[in-house]
């Protein structure tokens, strides 16, 4: 007789989860369901990615960090993600698209993170489901401060939930069973069997989220796309990782603050660069001047050029990136642009 396994939440915790896989004794014919989160924080995501996608009696629901991944909203986490899946990133997304919110059995109804408790599956918002911060920010609307929806439920059928970490053991309460057991976190990986609700755990010996913060840092940092960036988001992101101590990472945001000190400063160049020019195009223009400058990309400097009004801060408002100020060196044939490499 097959049965249902329900996973807490994995987080890339996949060594672990095939061997929870193992100690059970799942087969082919059970039906596994992740409550979701089975990417971040733990060092193979990619493969859990590969394990569900490839296993055809298996469901995954949509998590709150799916859901970041699906509408671009990257934090630290999902931007190691992004890096860790590589070429597959774009067909991961592809996929989050197909994850449902909820799946219910004969047994239970099986949620992501948060349930109204005064409405039906079926009426519950995408956003409640997922756990996203908008979802809080509703129940926090709803409900006193320092309780949490679990406490209010009252529903006949069971509500197996993950999302928020509840301890070692699974949260039993009102009908509802948490059982993200921080797994991520060297903590447990909980499943649940369907039916008879009986319990499966396995420790997790390793701190994977403590490991993947620091040794992703570096690769996380070289895959940002510091030249699409505004100038004044790039200082910020320095800023905001200057806490670090690690030798590598500081050497990294020097080297990166002394490529976007040269960037602005070929700004400069470009004002000297286009004031003569514009000399060289009056003099060899003349009355047709303006029908050649016309055609120029940067013809809105010029013009000012030739009437004295050109200052560096029109060049700073229009070059706001590193890469159209790159661009436009490059146009202008600047010689010794900085490069980040």
């Amino acid at each position: 007789m097959s049965k249902t396994y329900i996973i807490g939440d994995i987080h890339g915790c996949y060594d672990e989860f095939i061997e929870l896989m193992n100690q059970i004794g799942v087969t082919d014919n059970d039906l596994v369901i992740s409550l979701g989160d089975i990417v971040d924080r733990g060092n193979k995501s990619l493969e859990l990615y590969h394990y569900f996608k490839n296993r055809t009696n298996s469901v995954v629901l949509m998590g709150n960090h799916e859901r970041k991944h699906l509408n671009g909203v990257l934090s630290y986490s999902q931007e190691i993600v992004k890096v860790q899946f590589g070429d597959e990133y774009e067909d991961f997304r592809k996929w989050l698209e197909t994850l449902p919110y909820y799946y219910e059995t004969p047994e239970a109804m099986i949620i992501h993170a948060f349930f109204e408790h005064d409405k039906s599956l079926y009426e519950q918002k995408e956003e409640v489901l997922a756990g996203t911060t908008s979802g809080s920010r509703h129940l926090e609307g709803k409900y006193e401060e320092g309780t949490y929806w679990s406490d209010y439920y009252t529903g006949e059928k069971p509500i197996i939930y993950g999302h928020h970490v509840v301890g070692d053991a699974p949260k039993i309460k009102n009908n509802t069973y948490g059982i993200d057991t921080g797994a991520c976190h060297a903590g447990k990986l909980t499943a649940i069997e369907l039916p008879g609700f009986k319990v499966h755990q396995i420790q997790v010996q390793t701190d994977h989220w403590k490991e993947q913060q620091s040794s992703w840092q570096i690769p996380v940092l070289e895959a940002k796309d510091w030249e699409h960036m505004k100038i004044d988001q790039v200082y910020r992101q320095l800023d905001k990782l200057g806490y670090k101590k690690e030798a590598n990472i500081q050497a990294f945001l020097t080297k990166q603050r002394n490529w976007i000190q040269e960037i602005e400063n070929v700004r400069i160049t470009i004002q000297t660069k286009i004031e003569a020019l514009t000399k060289e195009l009056i003099q060899k223009h003349g009355d047709n001047f303006n029908q050649e400058v016309a055609k120029l990309s940067y013809r809105s400097f010029v013009f000012k050029a030739k009437a004295g009004t050109l200052q560096l801060s029109d060049i700073e408002k229009t070059l706001y990136t590193p890469q159209k100020i790159l661009d436009l060196a490059n146009e202008l044939q600047i010689e010794k642009i900085p490069t980040r490499n």
